[in-house]
């Protein structure tokens, strides 16, 4: 276990997280980060934005409807997916970064967890590392966020892409991704990674059944033991055809996916990421002024 006191932030770094580039992201009220994937197949827009001229408008048309971070991804991480080159990934990414960079200074995270990937993105303009493996696959990845001076996003998830939904098993969910947020964290602080330079993501639907999914939509305060900022991508994910089986489109799973926003931040959110960005952010707005009115 790691002792307490090295889980809190001071009160000062809890004005918000320090970007690569310069810059903070604040945190005084719920972020929402915007779902780019610039790739051909993944679960909810794959094929949409795959060229850099369809992605590039469309994180623009997202910092229009208030988006306070773009998510850009190249390869998908649906169950299933298979990995590509990091060629590719790069190919795909790259070129959308920079022309969202030439026209906006949003935030810009990269989805990958591969270290040279997330290391040419930097360069092109990101401020922020989104790896879903929580800096476990490329054993580089921690020498590129101390390099590049970026926060870095850990998420959970059991398994891998390919296989994670195929037969997810736990005994106690949330009890094992604290238990696993507990050494991801002792091993960025060991890696020389300030602490509030951390995120933590608890992976909906990476690895997870329905029942899973739900405890840790009612149990996030859990997590904020740690005191670092939390992000939830429930955003149009399957379990919520699964408490509706409307037989809808992935993009249609709107409703749900303003609820389940709804509800994470309202169990201790910081950042939620979502592919609707203006129902998003108008749900939040309310959903903040009715807290702040108590």
């Amino acid at each position: 276990m790691i002792q307490k006191q090295t889980l809190y932030r001071s009160e000062e770094n809890k004005r918000g997280i320090p970007l690569s580039g310069g810059g903070e992201l604040p945190l005084s009220r719920p972020l929402v980060m915007g779902i780019l994937n610039v790739t051909p197949d993944s679960f909810s827009d794959g094929g949409k934005f795959v060229g850099s001229k369809e992605a590039i408008k469309q994180g623009l048309k997202m910092i229009d409807e208030g988006a306070d971070i773009v998510d850009i991804g190249g390869e998908s991480s649906r169950p299933g997916a298979m990995p590509v080159s990091a060629e590719e990934e790069q190919k795909r990414i790259i070129p959308v970064i920079e022309g969202i960079r030439k026209k906006s200074n949003i935030p810009i995270s990269i989805d990958s967890y591969r270290g040279a990937t997330v290391r040419i993105a930097i360069e092109a303009g990101a401020n922020i590392i989104n790896d879903i493996s929580a800096l476990a696959y490329d054993k580089g990845m921690a020498a590129v966020a101390i390099e590049t001076d970026a926060p870095v996003i850990l998420m959970h998830m059991q398994g891998s892409p390919e296989q994670m939904q195929k037969s997810p098993n736990y005994i106690d969910c949330v009890g094992e991704i604290d238990s696993f947020f507990e050494e991801r964290i002792k091993f960025c602080m060991n890696a020389g990674i300030e602490i509030n330079k951390l995120i933590l993501d608890p992976g909906i639907g990476f690895g997870k059944r329905l029942s899973d999914n739900l405890e840790i939509m009612s149990q996030l305060s859990t997590f904020k033991k740690h005191d670092l900022p939390l992000l939830i991508g429930a955003s149009r994910k399957s379990f919520i055809s699964m408490l509706n089986p409307s037989g809808s489109k992935t993009d249609d799973r709107l409703g749900g996916s303003i609820a389940a926003a709804v509800i994470a931040v309202t169990n201790g959110a910081d950042i939620i990421r979502a592919h609707d960005v203006r129902e998003t952010v108008e749900a939040l707005k309310i959903t903040q002024a009715v807290r702040g009115s108590k």
